[in-house]
């Protein structure tokens, strides 16, 4: 399939790289050249700009960071929507507003074109080992026909509806529930730190004997060994999406208290210049609080 896919970073990079080794045609631009060019090997095309990707494409892939991200690159100057041929389907894998997925259906509805939400679930090394959950939302011929591309790059996709916001909105409900279960672990093991209980025994008993969860198990650890660096997901990112919850939230009038407690605690990691850390960081918040 004739793919176009933008945004080459710790998440689209490895995801770009699978639809290759699957035989896909597939033409890629980053905002940095140099990630492009490391996958030169598998041959892809490399386009100077977005809208020069999105020529003749079939499928339009987008990985990027945010909501501005996301707009620049399809409505900016050398912008791809107005270069995507009538048709053609929009797949946005990026963690954005269900409020600019709404807009972005419409926009390419209006020029005949077809836009799906696939926000996914994992970190970067699950997207290297081909293990993301991709959410995914829109048209049930469009879901189809993207099927191949969802197979190439993720472990399964879980079908969220026909509304595209539906699969924005689950995507953030999930990394609420991610960052709550990060502030738990991390005020559970300072109170424990400061009874003289290591974390990795806190852990041990918790995971083993309470919960046996792969999201305690896995960002336990992290926090456990204060492992924060290099980042999967950087903190500001975990701050982003948190607002992003409570934005979506104040939409339908829905209190999310718990969320309001954690953008706070991930603002004052950033007062503290944690923000490039990995969001498992917040843990960081709750020692220093505790005077650890």
């Amino acid at each position: 399939m004739k793919t176009a896919f933008l945004g080459l970073g710790s998440m689209g990079l490895p995801l770009a790289r699978h639809l290759l080794q699957a035989g896909h045609t597939v033409t890629v631009y980053n905002r940095t050249r140099a990630r492009a060019d490391l996958l030169k090997q598998l041959d892809p095309v490399i386009a100077e700009s977005p809208a020069a990707a999105a020529r003749g494409a079939e499928v339009l892939i987008t990985m990027v960071a945010d909501d501005a991200a996301l707009e620049a690159v399809l409505l900016g100057d050398q912008g791809a929507l107005p270069a995507l041929p009538r048709g053609a389907i929009h797949v946005s894998m990026s963690t954005i507003s269900p409020a600019l997925s709404r807009r972005l259906a419409e926009r390419h509805h209006a020029a005949g074109q077809t836009y799906v939400a696939a926000p996914v679930f994992g970190r970067p090394e699950a997207a290297e080992a081909k293990q993301l959950w991709i959410v995914a939302a829109g048209p049930p011929a469009a879901l189809e026909r993207c099927r191949p591309l969802f197979d190439a790059m993720g472990q399964g996709t879980i079908p969220a509806g026909e509304d595209p916001a539906r699969a924005n909105v689950i995507k953030l409900a999930g990394n609420f529930l991610l960052a709550a279960a990060i502030e738990a672990l991390g005020e559970a093991f300072a109170l424990g730190r400061k009874y003289g209980i290591a974390p990795a025994e806190l852990l041990d008993i918790a995971n083993g004997k309470l919960f046996r969860s792969p999201i305690y198990e896995n960002y336990g650890k992290l926090i456990a060994e204060q492992r924060y660096e290099p980042a999967g997901f950087k903190l500001r990112y975990g701050l982003k999406d948190v607002r992003l919850a409570l934005a979506a939230a104040d939409e339908v009038a829905a209190p999310l208290p718990l969320a309001s407690l954690l953008r706070d605690h991930y603002l004052s990691a950033v007062a503290r210049g944690w923000q490039e850390i990995d969001w498992a960081g917040l843990a960081r918040v709750a020692a220093a609080d505790a005077g650890l």
